[in-house]
């Protein structure tokens, strides 16, 4: 279980395809704190440390339905992948309830300056029975992108906006995004309750 907050962009530093299974190896700062079968948030995807490394480098592994829902298999040397640690039940919920489990993919379809903050608009694919799962945004509600817990504005059925400020842009790789790229995307669970609970009743 994570909150959406981004501890550290990591670089990428190798990838080792095996079969249908991708070796990922990251640099961060906190590699020497992570231990063998953790699980930490990678692009809000939540993947198992597999190996350590003395050179503040570690392993994870992502299989093949990871990386068809996931933007991870486009991932090359040298970018960026925000990391979150799983989140511990005795402090405060400075994000939201996030699982690590992501839903689909979505485009940057546009970047706008906004006076000190930066607007990111997402667009991803629509359906109404994914809709009726909870696959949709509402106005100011929660939504992760790339792992970072944000606030919806502008919602509509297939598209939305957030608001990056300064620091956001300066501690996770949205300071990489633009049109064109694919970002994950998981949509607030406890909205995906509501919704099914309401198809059973």
């Amino acid at each position: 279980m994570f909150s959406g907050i981004v501890e550290a962009a990591a670089t990428v530093v190798a990838l080792r395809h095996d079969r249908d299974n991708l070796h990922l190896t990251l640099r961060c700062d906190f590699a020497d704190e992570l231990h063998i079968d953790q699980s930490v948030a990678h692009n809000g995807v939540c993947l198992t440390v597999v190996e350590l490394h003395p050179d503040k480098t570690y392993t994870v592994t992502a299989i093949r339905e990871t990386l068809e829902r996931s933007n991870l298999g486009e991932l090359r040397e040298g970018d960026l992948v925000n990391l979150e640690r799983s989140m511990k039940m005795d402090g405060r919920l400075d994000g939201h309830i996030v699982q690590g489990h992501v839903d689909c993919t979505a485009v940057c379809t546009e970047v706008e300056e906004a006076g000190g903050s930066t607007y990111f608009k997402f667009r991803y694919e629509f359906s109404p029975e994914l809709a009726r799962l909870g696959y949709v945004t509402v106005e100011k509600g929660s939504v992760t992108v790339n792992g970072v817990s944000l606030t919806v504005c502008d919602s509509e059925a297939d598209s939305f906006r957030v608001a990056i400020i300064p620091y956001t842009m300066e501690h996770t790789n949205f300071c990489r995004i633009q049109p064109g790229t694919k970002v994950n995307l998981e949509f607030d669970i406890i909205g995906k309750y509501i919704a099914r609970i309401s198809t059973l009743s």
